[in-house]
């Protein structure tokens, strides 16, 4: 089987600066620390671009195995996070390599104002994935499920090779796996969206598939 692999190109979506300072470890943010988070989104705003490579497959659950046709995962969480699907949407989603020279170049002439572009990096990636999410159940008419990443519960980092094979991700949308199973852009996520054929589904947020209740970016559930 052979899936279609669709593109999306998206814009900019909303920034919250709120998840922004949250990634950042800020609990309040004084007149410094939002003049800085000013800065950054004046400086990095406008230069990031939003693409997803996606295809929708066919899944079946045996006990620990989720068959996709394309390949099979053996993953106790990630079975249990497609238990009640009919299919599964397979995506990569990368805010481009901008915000990745951004971070290197301020490493050394500002670390406060690298680790407040690292926070709004990850708050972009976030809010494309959330984006795209809510475009599937609208598009399909149900509630998508949990994102389920590899790197999640025991589904193993190695599953990305599976999934950059599928999508093609290096020529769809310019994202690239290293030796080390690292992305590059490095503001980029793969991961699973299972389909569940009705509206109920299971709890869209993406921490409820974890089990670090001490994660300091943890959402509420």
């Amino acid at each position: 089987m052979n899936p279609v692999i669709s593109v999306r190109t998206y814009p900019a979506p909303p920034v919250c600066k709120r998840e922004i300072l949250r990634y950042a470890g800020c609990r309040e943010a004084d007149e410094s620390i939002s003049e800085l988070l000013d800065s950054c989104l004046r400086e990095a705003g406008d230069r990031l671009s939003y693409k997803v490579c996606f295809c929708r497959l066919p899944v079946s659950v045996r006990e620990d195995v989720c068959d996709l046709g394309v390949f099979e995962l053996r993953s106790k969480n990630l079975a249990a996070n497609l238990a009640r699907c009919e299919s599964v949407i397979l995506f990569a989603a990368t805010v481009g390599v901008e915000i990745d020279r951004l971070i290197a170049r301020y490493g050394k002439l500002s670390p406060a104002k690298a680790l407040m572009l690292q926070a709004f990096g990850a708050e972009r990636i976030e809010a494309l994935c959330d984006a795209f999410c809510r475009d599937i159940g609208e598009e399909l008419g149900v509630r998508p499920g949990a994102r389920f990443s590899p790197g999640y519960g025991d589904l193993p980092l190695d599953a990305q090779k599976m999934i950059f094979s599928v999508l093609d991700c290096e020529k769809k949308i310019g994202l690239f796996l290293n030796d080390s199973l690292l992305m590059s852009p490095s503001k980029s996520v793969t991961a699973f969206v299972g389909i569940c054929g009705d509206k109920e589904g299971q709890s869209p947020n993406k921490c409820s598939a974890c089990n670090k209740t001490d994660c300091a970016f943890r959402g509420a559930l």
